[in-house]
């Protein structure tokens, strides 16, 4: 039977479950506070350079296979640039590049990967032993380090401080915004064993063409055509109960009211919509004071004359992560975005420091940028730009439908929750995000999520991989 879902939050978690519901015969009621869809993953207009900036720079690839649909069920699957080749600068001023070659995954790279000067012999040596673990343990070695780090893990498989630095935290602070230090084991495998060594497929790189916000404007029109509501500028305060049921949500207007509500803000928002006697009561609400966030600092640059002709350079063990290369703009502009993942020491920083820093960085790796100086600059701080994923959050992260079990029979009901922070399996990503959305609104349509998973090529299945996927 067809509901009336209030769902509350606008960005990539709440556009997937109000899609899925619309699609569903459900008519969705999107609440969004800002004035623009795509919450922590959106653009807006930047008055210093007179163009559309995204908020940072976010990558998917060929293993995110939910956000990916939901891009192709908004028609802009075709605005998504694909990248098979990774460009790393090496610390004595060269450029390795890593591609995929004609050997079957997980061997496909293996010709690159001897290729790189960035590495030497024995820290090659000891990748190939980490990566062995987890091409061979699948999904059963995660199980078995869950309740540590993957720093933890790497210890084990005796990789050396150099190598973690160079490679391993290289990729893990892009992928999952925290050291391997910090970072759940869990999450630190699930990168290569779903992303890096499954399918050639699988570790492509894709990077939107457009402003991010302009790929969420179709939701607004399958929303309404399924005779739901999309309110931007709206602010939820109070989510309202009765007798232990979900019936609506208070805004600063009026009382919206629905068959089911679908939460998908961040858990200490979520905290202060429902009185600490409800919260007290619901299981998946117990936890939501323990997460933790992690921030990103996006860093837009514009010079008058053409600086990198790559379109991205991966800066392996430095400060600065990714410089990623934006074409020109229609005054002629190039435009660079650089990207600091675990951000935490630049963010009590001000602008003309942090631009002085990575101008240092930049001039290091661009030759053509010795001499330049950027036309605009705008440093955009994301202090909450992802929860946490460390092994001590995984236990408190919540599943989206209610349970039957609990102080007083069980959960709330017709209550939802969603967000890349709940029990999705995957770390804070557009991806996960995706996910949740997707759960919730298959939770509302008892049905199955529909999300599927790349599969891993035959070779790569034998050697054990298969068993990664959940």
């Amino acid at each position: 039977m067809s509901q009336r879902v209030v769902v509350i939050g606008g960005g990539l978690a709440g556009i997937a479950a109000a899609v899925r519901l619309a699609d569903a015969g459900h008519v969705p009621i999107v609440l969004e506070t800002r004035r623009k869809l795509g919450g922590r993953a959106t653009s807006f207009p930047d008055q210093r350079s007179g163009r559309a900036l995204d908020n940072c720079q976010h990558v998917l690839m060929g293993c995110c296979t939910a956000l990916l649909s939901l891009y192709e069920r908004l028609g802009v699957s075709d605005r998504i640039e694909w990248h098979e080749r990774l460009y790393w600068f090496r610390e004595d001023g060269g450029c390795d590049l890593l591609k995929p070659g004609l050997l079957p995954a997980p061997l496909h790279t293996a010709g690159g990967f001897l290729r790189m000067k960035l590495l030497d012999r024995a820290a090659k040596s000891e990748i190939r032993r980490a990566m062995w673990r987890m091409l061979r343990g699948g999904h059963r070695l995660r199980s078995t380090w869950r309740d540590q780090t993957f720093g933890d893990f790497l210890q084990d498989q005796r990789q050396s401080p150099e190598t973690t630095r160079l490679f391993w935290d290289t990729i893990i602070i892009s992928a999952c915004n925290l050291p391997s230090s910090e970072v759940a084991a869990e999450h630190g495998m699930q990168v290569f064993q779903e992303a890096f060594l499954p399918s050639r497929w699988a570790g492509t790189m894709g990077l939107p063409t457009v402003p991010l916000a302009s790929l969420y404007d179709p939701a607004e029109s399958i929303i309404r055509d399924a005779g739901g509501e999309l309110r931007l500028g709206c602010s939820v305060r109070e989510i309202c109960t009765e007798n232990r049921k979900a019936v609506g949500v208070m805004t600063s207007d009026e009382m919206v009211r629905g068959d089911a509500i679908v939460s998908t803000v961040p858990p200490d928002r979520l905290a202060k919509l429902l009185p600490d006697e409800i919260r007290s009561t619901d299981r998946r609400l117990q936890g939501l004071d323990q997460f933790e966030f992690s921030p990103i600092l996006g860093v837009h640059l514009h010079f008058d004359a053409e600086v990198m002709d790559r379109p991205h350079l991966i800066l392996a063990g430095r400060n600065v992560h990714w410089i990623f290369n934006k074409g020109f703009d229609e005054e002629g502009r190039h435009h660079l975005h650089v990207v600091i993942s675990a951000a935490d020491d630049w963010m009590e920083l001000d602008e003309e420091t942090i631009v002085n820093q990575v101008m240092e960085e930049i001039r290091r790796a661009l030759p053509g940028a010795v001499d330049q100086d950027p036309v605009t600059v705008r440093a955009i701080k994301e202090k909450r730009a992802t929860f946490r994923a460390t092994p001590e959050i995984e236990p408190c992260r919540p599943t989206s439908a209610p349970g039957s079990v609990g102080l007083q029979g069980g959960d709330i009901d017709r209550l939802y929750l969603g967000g890349d922070w709940c029990a999705t399996g995957w770390p804070a990503t557009m991806e996960g995000a995706v996910r949740s959305g997707y759960i919730a609104a298959a939770a509302i349509n008892g049905t199955d999520s529909g999300i599927e998973e790349v599969p891993a090529g035959r070779l790569a299945g034998w050697l054990g991989l298969s068993s990664s996927h959940r």
